[in-house]
């Protein structure tokens, strides 16, 4: 069962629908851990004091903004313009239709569930007026020590919640990216045969049909060696070894039981397992690619 990440109320009007807001969507990104090369010792980050070297207690760090010149202006909780759970309400700056809105400003998603019996006849007459006027609202509201613009819009189900970027977060193309052309003159032949080849490639949008063949490689690969025994394991304990520990040691494991020297290098199987042939960039640009 989902869990709320932030509980206030949709206010508009005379009307007050308490409601929870939950995630749209999970990530499923593979997220690797960090270790020394040659060893299966974890790599581990730590807050420290610059100056001293020190380790620092999250609960003394605060916020501070640097003004150069080595000055920095010093935010402490009780300084905060805006603390959490401060403003427990949407404040609708009204309705608009969506597609008035460039999906540039759409930032994340999330859900909308009514708090508590009473709020359900209230929470499902708002969702059916918002679908059947084809308008979705603008508002305003403060989570974890940030206001948020959002759009709230009618799904079949739920109503959503889509964060949005402010205007002044948005960059202009033309003072931003070089090599834009929106003077080009073309043809009536030239637009045709362009028209012509979307027109061929165009189909309606399923999202089943996408998925992530770079994750699942690494997935696979994953399995593979841990079924074919290629995983590292973290030692149980360390100790301190001394220089002629560590000279016997390379002189052992340099030897097989029958006296041999060891092959070094990676495997046969190790080098099958190698990384996943997924989509690769060369010098930072990939190809984007229309399947029919």
């Amino acid at each position: 069962m989902a869990r709320a990440i932030w509980k206030g109320s949709l206010s508009f009007g005379l009307v007050n629908v308490p409601v929870g807001l939950y995630t749209a969507t999970q990530d499923k990104t593979i997220h690797f851990n960090q270790f020394e090369e040659g060893t299966s010792d974890r790599i581990r980050y730590k807050r420290v004091n610059e100056r001293t070297g020190e380790e620092v207690d999250y609960a003394r760090i605060v916020k501070g903004v640097d003004l150069g010149g080595g000055e920095f202006a010093i935010l402490t909780p009780t300084n905060s313009t805006q603390r959490r759970g401060e403003v427990a309400h949407h404040r609708y700056r009204g309705f608009r239709r969506p597609r008035d809105i460039d999906p540039i400003y759409y930032r994340t998603t999330y859900f909308l569930a009514p708090e508590g019996d009473a709020a359900r006849r209230a929470y499902a007459l708002l969702r059916k007026a918002m679908q059947e006027s084809n308008k979705v609202g603008i508002a305003t509201f403060v989570m974890r020590n940030k206001e948020y613009l959002v759009a709230i819009r009618p799904e079949d189900e739920v109503i959503a919640l889509e964060t949005m970027y402010f205007a002044d977060e948005i960059r202009t193309p033309s003072e931003e990216l070089p090599n834009l052309s929106t003077d080009g003159k073309f043809t009536a032949k030239e637009l045709d045969m362009a028209q012509l080849l979307i027109d061929s490639l165009a189909q309606d949008f399923d999202p089943t049909k996408y998925h992530d063949d770079y994750r699942r490689q690494v997935e696979e690969l994953v399995e593979t060696k841990r079924q074919g025994g290629v995983i590292e394991t973290a030692p149980r304990r360390r100790a301190r070894a001394t220089s002629s520990t560590c000279s016997k040691r390379s002189k052992r494991a340099s030897r097989t039981p029958g006296g041999a020297r060891r092959r070094t290098g990676p495997s046969p199987q190790q080098v099958r397992n190698g990384p996943p042939s997924g989509p690769r960039c060369v010098q930072g640009s990939c190809t984007l690619k229309c399947e029919a």
